[in-house]
């Protein structure tokens, strides 16, 4: 089996399409996306109708998923208070009407069903029995500190989960930061993000997975996209807080 395995595509169809250009080059047959899919990018009901397409599809809900759908916000958006500066009240007023805009986006075009039902993990088992897990940041949770290269092998395990999360084998997104950790017993990959990563490789990053009977491999993979054409999707669609979103890919943030 052949798989792409990435993250965090966040309404960007173009860095998307890169990926999926290689993936068919390299004879991808299933595709497991981990969350992240459509909110602070100019392309939200486009990007869920090409990822619906594709076959033999595995999804699981982002944080941000969430937030689209119940209007909540991470803990790195300020809430509203007296005491807010100026910066604080633009990213609120930006990041609400950012997933405003997105909700819209899906509900007119019938996903927002589709998203509503993902689950928080799945699990699926590899030919030669090794059990893995997908899940957007950490085994049961789509949000919070996320695996990074920073953590101990204790808090990995303890603290993130990975001791008792049943599975020997976990992908992970949700920090943009494309990464591999082994604790004892587990091994846990971040596949980075297809839409904004972090680093000096300014790409979409996702991962290809290959297995059979005898054991697996995996290979990281990163395609260029055309940055500047995802500026003017963005201002295209007149995108709330286009500004801001479009600093994001400058910044990588």
């Amino acid at each position: 089996m052949r798989v792409a395995v990435f993250s965090d595509v966040h309404g960007n169809l173009i860095a998307l399409d890169a990926v999926l250009r290689a993936a068919a080059a390299d004879d991808v047959e299933e595709f497991w996306i981990i969350g992240d899919h459509v909110a602070h990018g100019p392309q939200p009901a486009e990007t869920l109708t090409r990822i619906r397409s594709l076959p033999n599809v595995s999804a699981v809900r982002g944080n941000t998923d969430r937030y689209v759908l119940d209007g909540s916000h991470s803990d790195l958006v300020p809430r509203a208070s007296a005491s807010m500066s100026l910066q604080q009240v633009q990213l609120l007023v930006d990041s609400t009407a950012s997933h405003a805009w997105t909700r819209g986006a899906i509900a007119a075009t019938g996903h927002a069903a589709w998203l509503a039902g993902l689950p928080l993990e799945t699990r699926t088992v590899l030919p030669d029995n090794t059990p893995v897990l997908l899940v957007h940041a950490s085994p049961g949770r789509d949000d919070g500190p996320g695996i990074t290269t920073d953590q101990t092998e204790q808090e990995l395990l303890e603290e993130r989960g990975l001791q008792d999360c049943g599975a020997r084998l976990v992908f992970t997104g949700h920090t943009h930061w494309p990464c591999e950790r082994r604790p004892p017993g587990v091994r846990v990959v971040n596949v980075g993000s297809v839409s904004l990563p972090h680093g000096q490789d300014r790409g979409a990053t996702w991962t290809l997975l290959s297995a059979d009977t005898a054991g697996y491999s995996l290979e990281h993979r990163i395609e260029p996209y055309d940055v500047s054409a995802v500026h003017d999707a963005i201002d295209a669609v007149r995108y709330p807080g286009a500004d801001w979103l479009k600093s994001k890919f400058i910044a990588g943030q």
